[in-house]
Protein backbone atom coordinates (compact mmCIF):
# COMPACT_ATOMS: atom_id res chain seq x y z
CA UNK A 1 0.00 0.00 0.00
CA UNK A 2 1.52 3.74 -1.08
CA UNK A 3 1.40 6.20 1.68
CA UNK A 4 -1.19 8.42 -0.30
CA UNK A 5 -3.42 5.58 0.04
CA UNK A 6 -2.52 4.63 3.56
CA UNK A 7 -3.07 8.46 4.57
CA UNK A 8 -6.56 8.23 3.38
CA UNK A 9 -7.39 5.34 4.64
CA UNK A 10 -6.61 6.49 7.99
CA UNK A 11 -8.42 9.74 7.18
CA UNK A 12 -11.53 7.43 6.73
CA UNK A 13 -11.11 5.64 10.07
CA UNK A 14 -11.36 8.31 11.76
CA UNK A 15 -14.56 8.46 10.18
CA UNK A 16 -13.87 11.34 8.03
CA UNK A 17 -12.46 12.16 4.52
CA UNK A 18 -9.48 13.26 3.26
CA UNK A 19 -7.73 16.47 3.34
CA UNK A 20 -5.40 17.40 0.72
CA UNK A 21 -3.83 20.88 0.60
CA UNK A 22 -1.70 22.78 -2.42
CA UNK A 23 0.56 25.15 -1.90
CA UNK A 24 3.56 26.09 -4.77
CA UNK A 25 7.01 25.51 -3.99
CA UNK A 26 9.49 28.75 -3.58
CA UNK A 27 6.93 31.39 -2.16
CA UNK A 28 6.96 33.55 -0.92
CA UNK A 29 10.91 32.22 -0.70
CA UNK A 30 12.15 28.76 -0.20
CA UNK A 31 12.41 28.37 3.36
CA UNK A 32 8.96 30.07 4.27
CA UNK A 33 7.49 27.41 1.59
CA UNK A 34 8.66 24.48 3.96
CA UNK A 35 7.62 26.46 6.99
CA UNK A 36 3.83 26.87 5.25
CA UNK A 37 4.06 23.07 4.05
CA UNK A 38 4.94 21.75 7.53
CA UNK A 39 2.19 24.24 8.76
CA UNK A 40 -0.66 22.60 6.73
CA UNK A 41 1.01 19.08 8.19
CA UNK A 42 0.25 20.44 11.61
CA UNK A 43 -3.00 21.73 10.80
CA UNK A 44 -5.09 18.92 9.87
CA UNK A 45 -3.66 18.03 6.45
CA UNK A 46 -3.80 14.20 5.47
CA UNK A 47 -1.39 14.85 2.09
CA UNK A 48 0.64 17.69 1.28
CA UNK A 49 0.52 18.76 -2.41
CA UNK A 50 3.48 20.65 -3.70
CA UNK A 51 3.96 22.38 -6.99
CA UNK A 52 6.72 23.66 -8.70
CA UNK A 53 6.36 27.20 -10.55
CA UNK A 54 6.27 26.77 -14.57
CA UNK A 55 6.47 29.22 -16.63
CA UNK A 56 3.29 28.48 -17.91
CA UNK A 57 1.19 27.49 -16.17
CA UNK A 58 -2.04 26.51 -18.14
CA UNK A 59 -4.05 25.02 -15.78
CA UNK A 60 -3.73 27.63 -12.60
CA UNK A 61 -5.84 30.66 -11.45
CA UNK A 62 -4.89 33.80 -11.30
CA UNK A 63 -3.45 33.45 -7.43
CA UNK A 64 -1.61 30.61 -7.39
CA UNK A 65 -0.02 31.81 -11.39
CA UNK A 66 1.23 35.34 -8.88
CA UNK A 67 2.55 33.04 -6.48
CA UNK A 68 4.38 30.85 -9.31
CA UNK A 69 5.54 33.69 -11.23
CA UNK A 70 6.91 35.45 -8.02
CA UNK A 71 8.88 32.09 -7.34
CA UNK A 72 10.46 32.11 -10.67
CA UNK A 73 11.30 35.59 -10.33
CA UNK A 74 13.28 34.78 -7.12
CA UNK A 75 15.58 32.27 -8.70
CA UNK A 76 13.68 28.75 -7.87
CA UNK A 77 15.14 26.15 -9.79
CA UNK A 78 14.47 22.79 -9.71
CA UNK A 79 16.60 21.29 -7.19
CA UNK A 80 14.66 23.44 -4.74
CA UNK A 81 11.81 21.34 -5.03
CA UNK A 82 13.76 17.96 -4.01
CA UNK A 83 15.69 20.22 -1.05
CA UNK A 84 11.92 21.58 -0.16
CA UNK A 85 10.49 17.94 -0.02
CA UNK A 86 13.45 16.37 2.17
CA UNK A 87 13.52 19.17 4.88
CA UNK A 88 9.30 18.55 4.70
CA UNK A 89 9.16 15.08 4.99
CA UNK A 90 12.13 14.76 7.59
CA UNK A 91 10.08 16.67 10.01
CA UNK A 92 6.74 15.05 9.21
CA UNK A 93 5.26 11.63 8.39
CA UNK A 94 2.11 12.94 6.21
CA UNK A 95 2.96 12.21 2.79
CA UNK A 96 4.27 14.67 0.33
CA UNK A 97 3.03 14.46 -3.43
CA UNK A 98 4.25 17.13 -6.62
CA UNK A 99 2.00 18.68 -8.55
CA UNK A 100 4.11 18.96 -12.23
CA UNK A 101 3.35 19.81 -15.39
CA UNK A 102 5.58 17.47 -17.47
CA UNK A 103 7.80 19.60 -19.77
CA UNK A 104 9.97 20.12 -16.79
CA UNK A 105 9.88 16.54 -15.52
CA UNK A 106 11.55 15.70 -19.28
CA UNK A 107 13.75 18.11 -19.36
CA UNK A 108 15.19 17.39 -15.87
CA UNK A 109 15.28 13.38 -17.12
CA UNK A 110 12.05 11.14 -16.22
CA UNK A 111 14.25 8.61 -14.12
CA UNK A 112 16.31 11.12 -12.76
CA UNK A 113 13.67 12.90 -10.77
CA UNK A 114 11.82 9.86 -9.96
CA UNK A 115 15.32 8.58 -8.42
CA UNK A 116 15.73 11.98 -6.53
CA UNK A 117 12.12 12.67 -5.30
CA UNK A 118 12.33 9.11 -3.82
CA UNK A 119 15.91 10.23 -2.45
CA UNK A 120 14.14 13.16 -0.33
CA UNK A 121 11.10 11.28 0.38
CA UNK A 122 8.37 12.53 -1.93
CA UNK A 123 5.49 9.55 -2.31
CA UNK A 124 4.31 10.39 -6.13
CA UNK A 125 3.36 12.85 -8.86
CA UNK A 126 0.20 14.38 -9.86
CA UNK A 127 0.83 15.25 -13.69
CA UNK A 128 -2.32 17.14 -14.93
CA UNK A 129 -1.05 18.00 -18.84
CA UNK A 130 0.06 14.03 -19.62
CA UNK A 131 -2.37 11.43 -20.57
CA UNK A 132 -1.23 7.68 -19.18
CA UNK A 133 -0.70 6.60 -23.05
CA UNK A 134 1.90 9.03 -23.36
CA UNK A 135 3.37 8.62 -19.78
CA UNK A 136 5.12 5.48 -20.38
CA UNK A 137 8.69 6.21 -19.20
CA UNK A 138 7.00 7.57 -16.07
CA UNK A 139 4.89 4.61 -15.83
CA UNK A 140 8.03 2.21 -15.91
CA UNK A 141 9.67 4.88 -13.37
CA UNK A 142 6.91 5.38 -10.74
CA UNK A 143 6.87 1.19 -10.93
CA UNK A 144 10.47 0.92 -10.19
CA UNK A 145 10.61 3.34 -7.44
CA UNK A 146 6.73 2.64 -5.67
CA UNK A 147 6.23 6.30 -6.27
CA UNK A 148 2.58 7.21 -6.46
CA UNK A 149 1.08 8.00 -10.54
CA UNK A 150 -1.75 10.15 -9.93
CA UNK A 151 -3.51 10.91 -13.18
CA UNK A 152 -6.77 13.60 -13.76
CA UNK A 153 -10.20 12.69 -14.52
CA UNK A 154 -12.12 15.39 -15.96
CA UNK A 155 -16.38 15.06 -16.44
CA UNK A 156 -15.85 15.56 -20.03
CA UNK A 157 -13.88 11.87 -19.73
CA UNK A 158 -15.96 9.20 -22.11
CA UNK A 159 -16.12 5.81 -20.13
CA UNK A 160 -13.02 4.66 -22.56
CA UNK A 161 -10.64 7.53 -20.56
CA UNK A 162 -12.18 6.45 -17.21
CA UNK A 163 -11.09 3.13 -17.71
CA UNK A 164 -7.51 4.20 -18.94
CA UNK A 165 -6.96 6.83 -16.24
CA UNK A 166 -8.31 4.20 -13.67
CA UNK A 167 -5.73 1.59 -14.40
CA UNK A 168 -2.96 3.84 -14.95
CA UNK A 169 -3.36 5.69 -11.58
CA UNK A 170 -2.29 5.35 -8.38
CA UNK A 171 -3.00 6.65 -4.97
CA UNK A 172 -5.47 8.56 -5.72
CA UNK A 173 -7.15 9.73 -9.06
CA UNK A 174 -7.28 13.65 -9.46
CA UNK A 175 -10.93 14.12 -9.90
CA UNK A 176 -11.47 17.77 -11.90
CA UNK A 177 -14.55 19.51 -9.95
CA UNK A 178 -15.28 20.95 -13.39
CA UNK A 179 -13.63 22.29 -16.40
CA UNK A 180 -11.31 25.07 -16.39
CA UNK A 181 -8.15 26.57 -14.59
CA UNK A 182 -7.90 26.39 -10.51
CA UNK A 183 -9.55 28.91 -7.96
CA UNK A 184 -12.49 29.71 -5.64
CA UNK A 185 -15.79 29.43 -7.21
CA UNK A 186 -18.84 30.09 -5.16
CA UNK A 187 -20.53 26.84 -5.95
CA UNK A 188 -19.12 23.32 -7.27
CA UNK A 189 -19.91 21.66 -10.42
CA UNK A 190 -22.55 19.12 -10.07
CA UNK A 191 -20.99 16.98 -12.93
CA UNK A 192 -18.09 16.12 -10.22
CA UNK A 193 -20.89 13.98 -8.04
CA UNK A 194 -21.37 12.26 -11.20
CA UNK A 195 -17.77 11.70 -12.40
CA UNK A 196 -17.43 9.82 -9.08
CA UNK A 197 -20.43 7.93 -9.30
CA UNK A 198 -19.16 6.73 -12.98
CA UNK A 199 -15.70 5.92 -11.40
CA UNK A 200 -17.30 4.05 -8.56
CA UNK A 201 -19.58 2.08 -10.67
CA UNK A 202 -16.21 0.96 -12.43
CA UNK A 203 -14.21 -0.59 -9.36
CA UNK A 204 -12.93 0.49 -6.52
CA UNK A 205 -10.54 3.92 -6.52
CA UNK A 206 -9.51 6.39 -4.90
CA UNK A 207 -11.81 9.66 -6.20
CA UNK A 208 -10.08 13.10 -4.25
CA UNK A 209 -11.75 16.13 -5.94
CA UNK A 210 -9.87 19.24 -6.72
CA UNK A 211 -10.51 23.01 -8.48
CA UNK A 212 -12.53 24.98 -7.31
CA UNK A 213 -13.27 23.89 -3.45
CA UNK A 214 -12.32 27.13 -1.42
CA UNK A 215 -14.07 26.77 2.08
CA UNK A 216 -15.30 24.19 4.82
CA UNK A 217 -18.54 23.44 3.51
CA UNK A 218 -17.51 22.63 0.05
CA UNK A 219 -15.13 20.19 1.65
CA UNK A 220 -18.25 18.99 3.20
CA UNK A 221 -19.98 18.68 0.33
CA UNK A 222 -17.35 17.22 -1.64
CA UNK A 223 -16.64 14.37 1.08
CA UNK A 224 -20.01 13.12 0.98
CA UNK A 225 -19.42 11.47 -2.07
CA UNK A 226 -15.81 11.33 -2.50
CA UNK A 227 -12.25 10.07 -0.65
CA UNK A 228 -11.01 13.76 -0.47
CA UNK A 229 -11.10 17.26 -0.76
CA UNK A 230 -8.39 18.90 -2.61
CA UNK A 231 -7.78 23.02 -1.75
CA UNK A 232 -4.88 25.16 -2.82
CA UNK A 233 -5.95 28.89 -3.73
CA UNK A 234 -7.92 29.89 -0.50
CA UNK A 235 -4.45 27.88 0.95
CA UNK A 236 -1.98 30.11 -1.08
CA UNK A 237 -4.24 33.35 -0.50
CA UNK A 238 -4.12 32.92 3.12
CA UNK A 239 -0.18 32.51 3.26
CA UNK A 240 -0.22 35.56 0.67
CA UNK A 241 -2.39 38.11 2.97
CA UNK A 242 -1.60 36.78 6.31
CA UNK A 243 1.84 34.94 6.52
CA UNK A 244 2.21 31.30 8.89
CA UNK A 245 -0.67 32.19 10.73
CA UNK A 246 -3.00 32.64 8.79
CA UNK A 247 -2.24 29.70 6.82
CA UNK A 248 -2.51 27.73 9.80
CA UNK A 249 -6.22 28.99 11.08
CA UNK A 250 -7.21 28.85 7.51
CA UNK A 251 -6.07 24.97 7.17
CA UNK A 252 -7.74 24.06 10.48
CA UNK A 253 -11.04 25.58 9.33
CA UNK A 254 -11.12 23.68 5.86
CA UNK A 255 -9.77 20.46 7.60
CA UNK A 256 -13.06 21.33 9.95
CA UNK A 257 -14.72 20.14 6.67
CA UNK A 258 -14.13 16.93 6.75
CA UNK A 259 -16.08 15.11 9.59
CA UNK A 260 -17.97 12.57 8.17
CA UNK A 261 -18.38 10.57 4.88
CA UNK A 262 -21.19 8.82 3.78
CA UNK A 263 -20.57 7.15 0.29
Amino acid sequence: MSRVDDAIRRAHEAGRGAFIGYLPVGYPDLDTSIQAALTLARNGVDIIELGPPYSDPVMDGAVIQEATQHALANGFRMRDLFTAVKAITDETDVPVVVMTYWNPVMQYGVDRYADDLLAAGGAGLITPDITPESAGEWIEASTRTGLDRIFLAAPTSSDERLDLVLSSSTGFVYTVSTMGITGERAALDLAARTLVERMRARGDVRACVGIGISNAEQVAGVVEYADGAIVGTALVKALRDGGLEALAETTRTLAGGTPTTRY
